[in-house]
């Protein structure tokens, strides 16, 4: 008899930043509370979570965390537990995924930034554990020169990642589209993170790393409309819409 395929309950949102791109908009509002078609994105996320079976939310805040807190509350009015926990220190996604090590527990987890929009069915594929090691969702043919550029087996496991693939490096068609499921084995991962380039702990590298040590990481394909609410331009268009 097939095992059962793992519901995942269990999902984290990133939402510590402010989000300076979007200039004088998040002079008092953190980027993932600015509204989209009349709610914030961070609510898009959540509810769309939630319509696919997740129970349970951390949201890890940081600028204007009481923004954030007084609209989600214990998440009661959006038919899941919010828990928060604060990032104190802006070293990078790398090192906040940590963060969310006692809220996992033994579970695995959802794991998105908080300025990615998708349709709620787009989650439908991450809630599925499926005994393997992470999912990372992937754009085709988006500029990989913006973001990570993941390379792809033809079946459909992760190989390889690289952020913001230099004009001398390899690229890849499918885009890191910024949202994860990942087992617990993630935190070892984090843990033996190194500095960056940039000074900051990347998650990508951990996820790197993950590939190419032989953990099972597969891709999945987002087919839907996604937007990474990047810049004052991209909330515009996606508001007229």
């Amino acid at each position: 008899m097939p095992q059962p395929v793992q519901q995942v309950t269990k999902a984290v949102i990133l939402a510590a930043g402010r989000g300076t791109r979007m200039r004088e908009l998040t002079d008092e509002l953190p980027k993932p509370m600015i509204p989209v078609r009349g709610r914030p994105i961070l609510e898009h996320i959540v509810t769309g979570l939630v319509e696919n079976g997740v129970t349970d939310v951390l949201i890890v805040v940081g600028y204007r965390k009481d923004v954030v807190m007084g609209h989600f509350g214990d998440g009661s009015d959006f038919g899941c537990r919010v828990q928060y926990v604060e990032q104190v220190v802006q070293d990078g996604t790398g090192r906040v995924v940590d963060l969310a090590k006692a809220f996992a527990g033994q579970d695995p987890f959802v794991l998105s930034y908080g300025d990615i929009l998708v349709p709620p069915q787009s989650y439908g594929p991450l809630v599925d554990a499926d005994g393997i090691d992470a999912k990372l969702s992937v754009k085709h043919n988006v500029d990989v020169s913006k973001g990570g550029a993941v390379f792809v087996n033809s079946d459909g496991w992760v190989t390889d990642l690289i952020e913001k693939p230099a004009a001398d490096e390899p690229t890849s068609p499918y885009y890191n589209a910024g949202i994860y499921t990942f087992a617990p084995c993630i935190f070892d991962y984090t843990a033996r993170l190194q500095l960056s380039p940039r000074g900051e702990y990347e998650l990508t590298d951990a996820i790197k790393e993950m590939a190419r040590s032989g953990r099972k990481v597969k891709a999945v394909e987002l087919t839907g409309d996604w937007a990474d609410v990047r810049d004052p331009e991209v909330l515009a268009e996606l508001n007229r819409d």
